[in-house]
């Protein structure tokens, strides 16, 4: 996707980008930089935030990187507290950690079922409990304020031996419906963007020989999304007026049938 927004319409603005250290995170990250936020990246490896904080600088922006394991709830309170002294509290959060494990139901999997809800359901429950209070007050404040989850179409489709992930996705889209009626009164945009077939590490995942074909043919056979695509839609829903709030946004690559 070309970049559609001009300008630095996010310039004032902080943002936090969890699941940063490649893919989506990464992506967004950069884009939300250039287009004037100042942006917290949130991920376990270290030294991919460390060069993505290093290329969002040469390119003029200001980034910092707060390397945490969502799914530790004391450590992600504490990652708040970085991103309070290093850039006040934030006002945009892309709540993006997540990992896809996907195998039949029957092979009794049950490590990579805790893993998935530990990261898709768990680790994005720690991110909203720290960034709903600096949401809060930027709203108060007058400021827009966004939180914005990554689900995915799996959340809506009946896709076999995708179940646990399906559930945490299913799981993540309705709770943004829910945290609107909450939120949305306070001014706060609550919204989840549910992406299909996109060109990133994460069907590398994958163990089951039937779906890792099934995401390798659809990436040798159609144009799937480019990591950028999703970060351009995520920046949009961040620059919209501080009035509208699209709530629920689904992108699929144009061929992809399922």
């Amino acid at each position: 996707m070309s970049a559609l927004l001009t300008g630095t319409p996010l310039a004032g603005r902080t943002a936090v980008v969890s699941g940063a250290s490649s893919g989506i995170g990464a992506a967004t990250a950069r884009r939300l930089s250039e287009l004037g936020a100042e942006v917290a990246v949130l991920a376990r490896r270290k030294n991919q935030l460390d060069a993505l904080v290093k290329s969002i600088q040469a390119a003029g922006g200001a980034a910092m990187a707060a390397p945490v394991d969502v799914t530790d709830r004391d450590a992600v309170q504490a990652a708040a507290h970085q991103v309070t002294d290093g850039f006040g509290q934030a006002d945009l959060v892309f709540n993006n950690a997540g990992v896809q494990l996907v195998s039949p139901i029957t092979d009794l999997r049950q490590d990579d079922w805790q893993r998935q809800i530990d990261l898709n359901v768990t680790g994005v429950m720690n991110v909203i409990g720290a960034f709903v209070p600096h949401l809060t007050a930027a709203a108060e404040a007058g400021k827009p304020a966004d939180l914005i989850t990554t689900s995915s179409i799996a959340a809506t489709r009946i896709l076999e031996k995708f179940s646990v992930y399906s559930g945490t996705k299913a799981y993540i889209s309705h709770l943004t419906r829910l945290l609107r009626v909450e939120l949305g009164r306070k001014n706060i945009r609550v919204a989840t963007i549910e992406p299909g077939m996109v060109d990133t590490e994460l069907p590398d995942h994958v163990t089951d020989p039937d779906a890792s074909k099934l995401m390798a043919d659809l990436i040798d056979q159609i144009d799937v999304l480019q990591p950028d695509d999703v970060a351009e839609t995520v920046a949009f829903m961040a620059a919209v007026p501080r009035h509208v709030n699209l709530t629920e946004i689904t992108i699929l690559p144009t061929a992809q049938a399922i």
